[in-house]
């Protein structure tokens, strides 16, 4: 099977004609274009947003409105989605793709989701489709379509089903720092959305009794894909040692408050010292070492004004010595400031 791509923009392609935003702006700026998504299969079936055309000696399935399941002559398997906003659910019977074009501006859970089901494997080739001005710019989408492994097709690129493996992953540790609602949580889920196994690391307290902390846990849960599981614990280390899926840690912050909290070093700073420090460096050393592939948030400390309380100093000393040190030992951090991600680069 082999695949033209004829476009690879939205419906009205990228950038948009008439249209003044950022990112259709900055697209038509840069020079670059994305007409509406299109492929020819072999030459000869032609498959778009307004259906399919040429099937004779193919197997097509209509996924509803949300896109086709096809086999070519050769056995080859391909899933294409039907448009912006399109999330195909192949059915129940379905074999693994050797192709699969996907909206995953859209929704990029969908790509964890057909990954934990086998239908997208290490030899599927996956690539974006509908990209349009739902990113900010084609610099952003290049960085998600590594982050989630799959490739970024341009207009009149080719595409082979030749199943060849998937590389593995080059980044198994990512700090994602930034302040209160920063976008940094969204960001590192959006960094897993295309994971087949992930576990949420809730590393904090609890906040039992509290009304707008409970709120917060149950937006955040609601956030996340159904299928992600998810652990409540400080033992951070052991996690990270025993884990060999992905996991994200949220956060980095809240578990050091707990830590401080079971290690006394509110009320005694030197008596519990010792203690403190212990717990940190088996943080580091996990980390360092682990076999998972890990996401880390955390708040970037000290923007602001020089907290009222010796507390509150401690609390902000100690966080900001503790990213330094995982930054320091992370392939990847960044930092999200009004939901945009700036890279820091480790030099």
């Amino acid at each position: 099977m082999r695949v033209l791509v004829e476009g690879s923009g939205g419906s009205s392609g990228w950038p948009e004609p008439g249209c003044r935003c950022a990112s259709c702006l900055r697209q038509a700026a840069a020079g670059n274009a994305r007409v509406r998504s299109a492929i020819i299969i072999d030459g000869r079936m032609v498959v778009g947003v307004e259906g399919v055309e040429g099937t004779e000696g193919y197997r097509v399935r209509a996924l509803g409105h949300e896109g086709w399941d096809i086999t070519g002559p050769d056995g080859r398997r391909l899933l294409y989605a039907g448009g912006p906003g399109a999330v195909p659910e192949p059915p129940r019977d379905a074999a693994p793709y050797d192709i699969a074009f996907l909206d995953l501006l859209g929704e990029p859970t969908q790509l964890g989701r057909l990954r934990a089901r086998g239908l997208i494997t290490a030899g599927t080739v996956t690539a974006v489709a509908s990209a349009d001005h739902r990113v900010p710019s084609e610099a952003e989408l290049g960085r998600r379509c590594g982050f989630w492994r799959v490739r970024l097709v341009g207009d009149g690129e080719t595409v082979n089903a030749i199943r060849s493996v998937e590389k593995g992953l080059e980044t198994r540790r990512v700090l994602v720092l930034g302040g209160a609602r920063s976008g940094k949580s969204e960001r590192a889920e959006l960094r897993l959305a295309g994971e087949p196994e992930v576990t949420y690391v809730a590393a904090g307290g609890g906040g039992a009794g509290d009304p707008e902390w409970a709120a917060r846990v149950a937006a955040h849960r609601a956030r996340r894909p159904a299928w992600w599981r998810t652990a409540e614990t400080t033992d951070l280390a052991g996690l990270l040692a025993a884990a060999r899926g992905a996991l994200l840690i949220d956060g980095i912050g809240t578990w050091l408050a707990a830590v401080l909290d079971e290690c006394g070093a509110w009320e005694d700073r030197d008596a519990a010292g010792d203690k403190l420090a212990g717990r940190i460096a088996g943080l580091i050393a996990a980390w360092r070492q682990t076999r998972a592939h890990v996401v880390a948030v955390s708040d970037e400390t000290g923007l602001g004004v020089v907290p009222a309380t010796p507390a509150g100093r401690r609390f902000r000393d100690e966080l900001g010595r503790l990213n330094q040190a995982l930054a320091a030992e992370s392939e990847e951090a960044e930092l999200i400031v009004a939901g945009r991600a700036l890279p820091l680069d480790a030099g």
